[in-house]
C-alpha cells in the first residue's frame, strides 16, 4: 500500500515524538508499506524553519538525510494536483496542506495525519486519513 504522510507526520517520525499516533508509526514502519513525503512538506520545512517558525532537529540540509535513511519517497508536484487543488472547496485554506491533500487523492494515498480538516476532502473517496 502506498502512504502520504503529512508534514508533521515526518516531522514527529523521524524525531520520534510521542505526538505520532502508535497507528501511524505502524504504518510507516511496516516494510510493505510505501511511504511518501510531499516536496511541498519538503518546502514547507525549510520556509518555516528558515523563518524560526518551526523547530527541526538539527540543520535544515540534513533533511533530507531523514527522508533517504527512512526510505520514504519524495512525492513531486504536477500539473493534476495542481488542477485538484484548484477546484477543491476552501474548508482550508492553508496552501501546504491543500496541495498534499490534493497530491493524496490523485495519486490514490491514504494521508497518515492528525489534522482532520482533511477528512471533509476525504468523505466518499477510496482513500482515508489514517491516525
Amino acid at each position: 500500500m502506498k502512504f502520504l504522510i503529512d508534514t508533521h507526520t515526518f516531522l514527529w517520525f523521524v524525531s520520534g515524538s510521542v505526538e505520532l499516533s502508535q497507528v501511524a508509526r505502524e504504518h510507516i514502519e511496516n516494510g510493505y508499506h510505501d511511504i511518501y513525503i510531499s516536496i511541498a512538506s519538503l518546502w514547507e520545512i525549510s520556509i518555516k524553519s528558515a523563518i524560526g517558525r518551526l523547530p527541526i532537529l538539527g540543520e535544515y540540509e540534513t533533511v533530507i538525510d531523514d527522508v533517504i535513511d527512512n526510505e520514504i519517497e519524495i512525492l513531486p508536484i504536477n500539473f493534476s494536483h495542481t488542477l485538484t487543488q484548484y477546484k477543491l472547496p476552501f474548508y482550508h485554506r492553508d496552501p501546504f496542506d491543500r496541495i498534499i491533500v490534493s497530491q493524496a487523492i490523485i495519486e490514490n494515498m491514504n494521508l497518515i495525519s492528525c489534522d482532520t480538516i482533511f477528512d471533509v476532502y476525504l468523505e466518499n473517496r477510496s482513500i482515508k486519513r489514517i491516525w
